[in-house]
């Protein structure tokens, strides 16, 4: 069952865990329904590519008030393609939110049990996984390309849930819209890493198609990696959206050759009102 709905014009919603998770905010958001302009029209998140401030500004100001978490109390991070997970608490809210320079720097994963802290990340065709362990109360966030992907940068979350004392029993995944295997060719240098990590694997996440040149599915790579550290197969979503093949709802780096906008992930908690 594909995990994500489209809620609005400007996102999608993990539907299920929305349902499930009182007071949960959780998904991906599309290109559309935005201020920005040129290639990055309509709905760019991205500080980094070269839109206007005040755009992006304004789109994430637009998604704030559809999220019901105010901007000032976002976060974002100065992402490296490397496997850090940053724990942050509502003390960290406000930065990356309405800036690049005070992002948090060199960070591609985030930790955290606040609530009325939205996790943000932006993303062009590299994979967004999504985590919970709602009997704990704690979420993360990450951003896995293929340097991150094979660096485990899944493990580094997962990690930092044992670390916590949270069971890899009680902690769910999604794997979020990313670029599908068919729209993804890496070389013998990318495949020489993914093939340690796949050894023992049956079914092996990638498809050769001629010398020095194979699809590769990222996503089912983080999947199988996900198995490894325990985590249950049925405890695990992956959504079959593509952000090249869908180009009606996305930014592709990969589709649009580099000119292009970004879309975010996002996973907070609202804190319940009481009357």
């Amino acid at each position: 069952m594909e995990p994500f709905i489209l809620k609005e014009t400007s996102h999608f919603m993990i539907k299920d865990w929305i349902e499930r998770f009182d007071g949960l905010v959780a998904g991906f958001t599309s290109k559309n329904g935005g201020h920005s302009k040129h290639s990055f029209s309509t709905l760019n998140t991205g500080f980094h590519v070269g839109d206007r401030e005040e755009d992006v500004c304004s789109n994430r100001g637009n998604l704030s008030k559809s999220f019901a978490i105010p901007l000032n109390q976002w976060v974002g991070a100065e992402q490296t393609h490397n496997i850090h997970v940053k724990k942050v608490s509502f003390s960290d809210r406000g930065h990356g939110s309405d800036s690049y320079t005070n992002a948090i720097k060199d960070t591609d994963a985030f930790f955290t049990y606040d609530k009325n802290l939205l996790l943000t990340l932006c993303f062009a065709d590299c994979v967004p996984l999504y985590f919970i362990a709602p009997k704990y109360g704690a979420i993360a966030i990450a951003h896995a390309g293929w340097k991150g992907t094979v660096g485990g940068i899944a493990k580094s979350v997962i990690n930092v849930f044992e670390d916590e004392n949270i069971p890899v029993s009680e902690i769910f995944a999604v794997i979020g819209p990313s670029i599908c295997e068919k729209c993804y060719i890496v070389d013998d240098k990318v495949m020489s890493f993914v093939e340690n990590l796949v050894e023992d694997v049956e079914k092996k996440p990638y498809n050769r198609i001629k010398e020095n040149q194979y699809h590769l599915n990222l996503k089912e790579l983080n999947k199988q990696i996900l198995l490894k550290t325990g985590l249950k197969e049925s405890n695990i979503q992956v959504t079959g959206l593509c952000t090249s093949c869908d180009s009606d709802y996305f930014f592709s780096h990969r589709r649009d050759k580099g000119n292009t906008g970004r879309m975010m992930s996002f996973i907070g908690w609202k804190e319940e009102q009481t009357s």
